[in-house]
């Protein structure tokens, strides 16, 4: 039974109205109250209760569930919903495999500090310890990469819980909670009370604090004065929502922006102030004014190792503002002159009502002139046209061609290539930064197709990683969901392959994917979906643009150089400064 109407509230020396139901209906009824309308999971044994509930739920309309074709696949659909909407995803999975198959898809929401509700099924309480069939301690197993996680003992408990688990995940920094249900907990009949979204707290929940006006008018003071300042600006400023603001406080001062992996799409990269991506694969000139600015103003960024490489070496010359909502990142890899501590969207829209009572001109004239002659004399390459195609030449006829597409990447040489070349808008860029997860990008467009039906979705693919999660184009062809496929074919793990010729004398040790690679082409279409191979120069454009125009989805295989390296490139151990490749 699923409620329709709210009971009402009764004070708490009194009772609420009261529900016989099962667990497993009281969790659906929670979930609906927490807004959730959509499920991606895989059953099983353990969650066989949770399961009738859900087809119920399905009859009465209000949820639509979609059935993967793997539980990592649920983990990274309900990660790529999140991110495209800035909701809680949600994904199911049974006890035992199917839990764990559930892990690698938590740790990478884990990483990117995406919100997750990650619901499992369990063997039965008395079963709990005695090595039943299929149980697995997923409690103890995900510890690590969660917020917080519950087993359920008890179904009354469970509209408690989802309210916590819901609370937890979206607030403060984002991330993956777990809920582990036993099945004799979701068979249960008892009297159910529900639990409305915000009306109760876990012990010791904290909101993040407010930030401090001291901390505020410190920040402003070091803008004022710096003559190179630069904005380092990370996932934080997508989650926040905080765009705008950060767009009217780079232009108020006249302060150029790079972004992490993380934080592509924050700010727009057409805009004469981006100098793109930073680190390991980022633009030459983000690398260098990194390390000549004055004064770095991080804002929701961790000082990843991929982003500073050397880290004594990391914008050496800069005094670091750091605005971060989470206490932990504060002084972690690098030591800062300022901590603005608190969302940061409510962080730069103080600064930004500061810096308006104050009187101040842009002093970022020729910072700026040096970065337009770092940009002019060590561009991004343009791949000839000659030859194989180059992989960077299919990431700019897909930035030509679908300019307001949201679009996921897999992991590897061509997620780099995609960062670079594409030019995105906030939430429409959706990669596994932390983690770096294979097989990530299939399954995220189905989340985000899923969630914004009516965009335009491209998975930027190679052709390792998409045979991580190749299953999911039974998911893709049975929920009918529009989405284009880009395989950046080398026939190689590109970047262990670029890895291995660059330091380790060319021994191309388990790198090539040549002999048992399949015919893409056959195989899309086995699933019933629509295949493209791509070979000539003169046949991407039109190819391409007829795969984006059909109605339904598509997988499209680029044959492209098997050789070609991503550069720029930071060598491990070495500074920014230090790349190769420009």
């Amino acid at each position: 039974m699923t409620l329709t109407s709210t009971p009402n509230q009764i004070e708490d020396s009194g009772t609420q109205t009261q529900y016989e139901m099962s667990g497993a209906d009281a969790l659906m009824d929670s979930l609906r109250r927490h807004g959730v309308d959509t499920i991606f999971g895989y059953p099983g044994g353990a969650i066989l209760p949770i399961y009738d509930a859900v087809f119920k739920a399905e009859q009465e309309g209000w949820l639509k569930h979609i059935l993967v074709r793997h539980e990592q696949g649920g983990t990274h659909a309900a990660d790529g919903f999140a991110r495209a909407t800035g909701k809680v995803g949600v994904c199911f999975g049974t006890s035992g495999p199917g839990a764990t198959n559930l892990v690698t898809g938590i740790a990478t929401a884990q990483m990117d500090s995406v919100p997750l509700v990650v619901i499992t099924g369990q063997v039965p309480r008395p079963a709990i310890g005695t090595d039943a069939f299929q149980e697995t301690d997923i409690f103890g197993i995900t510890l690590p990469i969660v917020k917080h996680s519950w087993v359920v003992r008890d179904p009354s408990e469970i509209a408690k819980v989802v309210a916590q688990a819901f609370l937890i995940a979206s607030s403060g920094r984002p991330g993956p909670v777990l809920i582990d249900i036993p099945k004799d907990v979701g068979q249960e009949m008892f009297k159910y009370v529900p639990v409305e979204p915000g009306s109760i707290k876990p012990l010791g929940f904290e909101l993040p604090f407010a930030p401090e006006h001291k901390a505020i008018s410190s920040a402003l003071d070091l803008i004022e004065n710096a003559e190179q300042p630069l904005l380092y600006v990370g996932g934080g400023v997508i989650s926040s929502g905080a765009h705008e603001t950060l767009a009217a406080i780079a232009n108020r001062y006249q302060i150029p922006v790079t972004t992490t992996l993380m934080g592509k799409g924050a700010f727009d990269e057409r805009d004469p102030l981006s100098v793109g991506m930073l680190g390991m694969h980022g633009t030459a000139y983000a690398n260098f004014a990194v390390t000549e600015c004055d004064l770095l103003i991080a804002i929701g960024a961790r000082f990843d190792d991929r982003v500073t490489g050397k880290l004594d070496t990391f914008a050496p010359k800069a005094k670091v503002i750091h605005f971060e909502i989470d206490p932990a990142e504060i002084n972690k890899n690098r030591v800062v002159e300022v901590s603005v501590l608190g969302d940061v969207g409510i962080s730069l829209v103080k600064l930004l009502d500061l810096s308006n009572q104050r009187k101040t001109n842009p002093r970022t004239s020729q910072w700026l002139n040096k970065i337009k002659n770092w940009k002019n004399n060590f561009p991004l390459i343009t791949p000839p046209k000659e030859g194989e195609i180059y992989p960077q030449e299919v990431l700019i006829a897909l930035r030509d061609l679908a300019q307001d597409a949201y679009i996921t990447t897999d992991v590897g040489q061509h997620q780099m290539w995609a960062a670079q070349y594409l030019l995105n808008g906030p939430r429409q860029w959706i990669s596994s930064a932390g983690l770096g997860t294979m097989g990530f990008g299939m399954p995220a467009a189905m989340g985000v197709k899923v969630a914004l039906p009516k965009e335009k979705v491209i998975c930027i693919a190679g052709d390792a990683s998409i045979l991580m999660n190749i299953q999911e184009l039974g998911t893709i062809a049975q929920y009918k969901l529009n989405l284009k496929v880009i395989i950046i074919n080398n026939h190689w793990q590109g970047m262990v392959r670029q890895w291995q010729e660059s330091f380790y004398d060319e021994r191309y040790s388990a790198s090539n994917m040549s002999v048992g690679e399949p015919d893409f082409i056959s195989l899309s279409k086995a699933f019933g979906i629509e295949g493209i191979v791509i070979s000539e120069r003169e046949n991407l454009i039109p190819q391409l643009q007829k795969a984006l125009e059909n109605e339904g989805p598509v997988l499209v295989n680029v044959n492209v150089r098997k050789g070609e390296n991503c550069y720029p490139m930071v060598p491990p151990g070495k500074s920014n400064a230090e790349m190769v490749g420009i």
